[in-house]
């Protein structure tokens, strides 16, 4: 009986080790990341839908994302949050509102520039298989924090196996929530100025600027 159980735990961490250092994922995600940061700025359409079967909840908000080295613009219907790498902006159309704050990259946060770089820092990463997404054949990847208080139990990434780059990500809430990004007309031919990740208080007459800095 003491065998079978020493055999059984030596198993087990064998699995938790291999969950934690899958070469298969690492090499995709290696890939993956190294393609987006060579590509310099981007744009796409991008759609999040949030999702709770339990609750009977799916509701989805489409938009437009930019994307510039650590510098990102993401523009919906309902708010368009900017950030410049050490600033976030986040402005509320229908009552004419901007909040900003400080950017800490060190928070536990999955920010559409820092989604490609995740990996690296916090998480097991396991290769899933395979998966059509957005009409592509994808690699599936799931992230798994060792933080266990970590907000996202799991985030499973989806990455196009014929150009390298991500369709979409799933983020899995312990409140049952998934939070469901899709990413469509990826174009990687834009020429935009870092201005472009900065809130002009010009542009928006009568805006409310809240500064929780």
């Amino acid at each position: 009986m003491k065998k079978y159980l020493f055999l059984m735990v030596t198993w087990l961490a064998g699995v938790s080790a291999f969950a934690q250092y899958d070469p298969q994922a690492r090499k995709v995600l290696d890939n993956m990341s190294e393609n987006i940061r060579s590509i310099g700025a981007y744009s796409a359409s991008i759609s999040n839908s949030l999702v709770n079967e339990a609750e009977g909840i799916n509701d989805e908000f489409k938009g437009k994302i930019t994307v510039k080295g650590d510098m990102y613009k993401l523009e919906l219907e309902e708010q368009v949050v900017i950030n410049n790498g050490t600033t976030v902006w986040t402005y509320l159309p229908d009552v004419n509102e901007v909040n900003i704050d400080n950017y800490d990259p060190d928070e536990d946060e999955i920010t559409p520039s820092k989604i490609y770089d995740a990996y690296k820092d916090g998480y097991k990463y396991i290769y899933m298989g395979d998966e059509t997404k957005e009409g592509e054949m994808t690699h599936v990847i799931d992230l798994v924090p060792n933080d266990l208080d970590a907000q996202f139990f799991k985030i499973k990434l989806f990455i196009s196996k014929k150009d390298l780059l991500l369709k979409g990500w799933t983020m899995f809430e312990k409140s049952g929530n998934q939070y469901i990004y899709a990413i469509r007309d990826f174009d990687s031919k834009v020429s935009v100025k870092d201005s472009a990740f900065e809130f002009d208080a010009a542009n928006y007459p009568g805006v409310e600027i809240i500064d929780l800095r």
